[in-house]
Parts: structure tokens; sequence; C-alpha cells
């Protein structure tokens, strides 16, 4: 063992020292330097988080939603007021540029505030006279222990964010299974939810392999699961919990694609596609990185690109000027490098390259600087897989019909967008395109979190969505209770119809 600081597991409200001979080291993407080791929790121990947040569940299901909700108000002040380190802890173990990374814990603060409405969220619903005499009243009520499976590009915003907090202040239990790379974010967030009041097993954190994780999809006491990962691990995901009667939502891969209208004001719409294409370098799966573009502007909107480009600085995440940092790990900086090289092999146009950039004084850091490809076809699979990295692709068109055909022939779903300022084609993307969130002149179209993050095709699998009143039926059942009161003389009668009340 090295001298590096040790993550611990969070359960049933205590950091423990796992027993595990296997660690896994935690890099900052900026240096290349080895910051922490974190264990590959045993199956004792993730067996041990779901029997911690399985004895939490009756006391906490019965705590009143008033009360559950006024301690996420308490988190939600606690994220508030260590922003900053918060900010830092992501910065340092994802590589995101500050303001990025602020933004990362900034989503996680705005979905524990959504998690203060579930006063309102949790209200069911009433009819008097369902039938003559009889009123049925629908409740909502939590189902027990859910586990989450986070991905390491939003230590912040996924894991504590879309996860915890709503599962939680339905009144079940969570256990949560953070990316290895990244678990130092969410092992700060127990300390605040610890803080705020939440009681012990009700949160539990165990970073742990896959073959740990299968876990979470089969344990009898596990009554849903929230992933956020790869389609193909998503697909498996989906597949196994839900053949084991657990609900399951599994948020997958994307290739967003934005539609580029002649009509578009070329110098905003760049500016907007550079933000989208390249913050959080790339490593999102709401980025923007397949352009189409109306034939007609297409050279002067890549030149246009290549000029931003250039002007911004690739950086250190915590120096506060950075533009771009560097990508999540080092064997992810060699998974894109090796997507730019298919490219280039495929027949693309390289008209801006990104592989050699060095930063003065991190030059071990996991780097790769702005890049652009053009002319990419159909063919080319660098325009329809998901690179995850700081690379755009240009395709060409000749106009709208053709443009929109091309997109909705990805097989993910995601998101897309339209640049323009017309109207009708405007409302004829937005009612045709297959994405679930759609942007006009809106670059990054994820809704706020009273909304459904709502992905099709191949980048969701399952029925109810995370945010929003989706997320909140997600993480309950209904009940419907209908009831009737006999005056004196329906207590006289001894029959009862077959229909009682029903009809």
């Amino acid at each position: 063992m090295s001298n590096l600081p040790i993550m611990k597991p969070y359960i049933g409200g205590q950091f423990i020292d796992s027993k595990s001979e296997k660690y896994n080291t935690i890099y900052d993407p900026s240096t290349g330097k080895a910051i922490a080791q974190v264990p590959c929790c045993t199956k004792d121990e993730v067996e041990a988080a779901i029997a911690a947040a399985k004895a939490a569940y009756p006391a906490w299901k019965n705590t009143p939603v008033r009360k559950r909700a006024g301690i996420m108000m308490k988190l939600r002040n606690l994220i508030e007021r260590d922003m900053d380190e918060l900010t830092r802890i992501v910065a340092t173990e994802n590589g995101k540029c500050w303001s990025e990374a602020a933004g990362d814990v900034g989503k996680a603060l705005e979905m524990t505030e959504l998690a203060c409405s579930a006063p309102t969220m949790l209200m069911g619903e009433s009819l008097m006279d369902t039938s003559s005499g009889y009123d049925t009243t629908l409740y909502r009520e939590p189902l027990g222990v859910f586990a989450g499976i986070a991905p390491w590009n939003f230590p912040a915003m996924i894991p504590v964010g879309w996860m915890a907090p709503l599962a939680i202040v339905c009144g079940n239990t969570f256990v949560l299974k953070p990316a290895s790379t990244t678990p130092m974010t969410s092992m700060k967030f127990a300390e605040l939810y610890k803080e705020a009041g939440i009681p012990d097993g009700v949160f539990n954190i165990v970073p742990c392999s896959r073959n740990e994780a299968e876990i979470l999809l089969t344990h009898p006491d596990v009554k849903g699961i929230s992933f956020v990962g790869s389609t193909s691990v998503g697909l498996h995901v989906y597949s196994t919990a839900a053949a084991h009667g657990k609900r399951v939502q599994a948020l997958c891969e994307a290739k967003n694609h934005a539609l580029v209208l002649k009509d578009a004001p070329i110098g905003r719409t760049a500016a907007g596609i550079m933000n989208s294409a390249f913050g959080c370098a790339g490593e999102r799966c709401m980025a923007l990185p397949a352009i189409v573009v109306e034939e007609e502007i297409a050279d002067e909107l890549v030149a246009e690109l290549v000029r931003l480009c250039k002007q911004q600085k690739v950086g250190p995440a915590y120096d506060k000027t950075s533009n771009l940092g560097p990508v999540g790990s080092k064997s992810h900086q060699k998974f894109v490098l090796d997507w730019i090289e298919k490219g280039i092999k495929e027949g693309a146009q390289l008209v801006l390259d990104g592989r050699n950039v060095k930063v003065e004084g991190y030059e071990d850091g996991y780097y790769i600087g702005h890049t652009i490809f053009d002319h990419v076809t159909e063919d080319m699979t660098i325009g329809t897989r998901e690179v995850f990295g700081p690379v755009l692709c240009i395709k060409r068109v000749k106009n709208f019909e053709e443009g929109l055909a091309l997109m909705n022939r990805n097989p993910f779903a995601n998101g897309s967008v339209i640049f323009t300022q017309n109207g009708h084609y405007a409302r004829e993307f937005a009612k045709r395109t297959d994405g679930g969130m759609v942007g006009v002149n809106v670059g990054i179209p994820v809704p706020i979190g009273v909304f459904p993050f709502c992905g099709h095709k191949q980048s969701f699998f399952g029925d109810l969505h995370c945010h929003g009143k989706d997320a909140f039926r997600f993480y309950t059942e209904s009940k419907c209770v209908t009831t009737r009161w006999f005056d004196e003389e329906e207590k006289k009668k001894t029959a009862v119809d077959t229909w009682d009340g029903s009809l």
C-alpha cells in the first residue's frame, strides 16, 4: 500500500476500513499524478451496504415528507456553503475547467432544491363519488432500497443530483456505486448528508468493480436501479435488473447532432457550437459532436469554428483562465486519440488537430486540444459513434430534409439541435426529430430539473426518466384506496353486487 490517502466506503453512516485487497488509484488528470486510492469493495461489503439501507428504510419511510424535505433544505444550504471545496474536488479528480466543475456541483444543488419540493411533488389525487357513495384516493409511496451506478464524467451532478436526493426524499434508502476514478466528490457529499441530518444507513457508498456491482442488479432487497453510462453496459443493467423484478432507468450513449441552416447567424451559431462541442472536454452525453450544415454556408462556418477554437486556452482544471481542461484519464486520452486516428484513416478531413497539445508545467496531464473533422460522411464511424472527447465532426447536406433524415438515421437520440431563424423549419424540426431533448438555437438543450431528462432510442432504456415528475414517479409506487361508509340503509343490506363500487 502506498502513502496516498485512502478513500473509505461509507456504510451505515460511517466510513469503514475496507477488507479488500484490491485498490484503484485516483489520478489528477491535469497533472497525471496519483492523488488517492480507493478500495474495490468486497461482496460482503456491498451486501452490508444493502443491509444497512434495508434496516434504515422502515423509520425513514415513516418520517413525514415535510421533515424529509426539511433535511434536504439543510443539505442544499451545506452544498452552497461548501461550493468552492466541492468545485475543487470535482476539478481535481475529473479534470473539468473550474467553471464547468462549479456547474457540475451547481446541478447537484439544483436537483437537491427539486428534492425540497417533495411535499408538493408527492401529492396524490382523489375523486369523490367514483361510484355512488364511493371515494378513491391515490397515494404515492416509497419502495425500499434503490441503487445508483454512476459514471466518471459528472461526479456531482449525476450521483448526488439525479440519483440520491430524489430517491431519498421520496422515502427510500440508497446505495451508490460511484465511478472508481472519481469517488472523492461522493465521499465529500456523504459528510454533508450526515451533517444535514440524513439518518445512518439511508445513504451508503460502495466503490467496487463490475463483478460486485452485479449484486445490486440481482439482490432481492434492491427494488430499483438508476444507471448512467455506456449503451452496452446500460442494456445489460436494464435487462438483468428488470429480469429480477426491479425498476430500471438506464441513461446511455449519444451522438447528438445539430442542423445548421443557411439563414443561421454564423458568428453566434459557431460560438454556440464551440461551447456545446468542447465544453467539459466533450465528455458529456449532451455534447454536440456532430454538425449537419447546409453546403452553402459550410466553408464559412468551419472557418469561424477553427478561428474561435484557436482562441481558447487549453490548461489545468483549477486554472480559472483555462477554457478546455484535460480528458478524464490516461486510458480515455488514448481512446479519444485512437478515434482521431480512425477518423483520418476513414478519410475525414482533419482541419484542426488537437493531438499534440502541450501545456507548460503540466506535460504529464491528459490533454487533447480542439479537434475538427470536415467532410464526414455516413459511412465513417467517427461521425456515428460516441467519441466522448473534444472532437467535432462536420457533415454537409443540401437542404433541411436531407439533414433531418441523416440525423434521424443515427441509433442514438438523446438530444438534437437546429440553428435557424426560420420559424417554420424550427417547428418542423421539433416535431419530426427523433431526439428526446430538442434545442432551437440552444446547443445543449438540457432542461432544468423540473422537466425530464428524456433521451430516446439507444440513449435510454426504461420507462420513467430522471428529473422532474418522472423521477418522483420512478422512486415511488401508486396506491389507490377506495372507501365506502355505510349509512343506516346500507348497514341493513345482506347482498353485495359483484361489481361493488367499481361501476
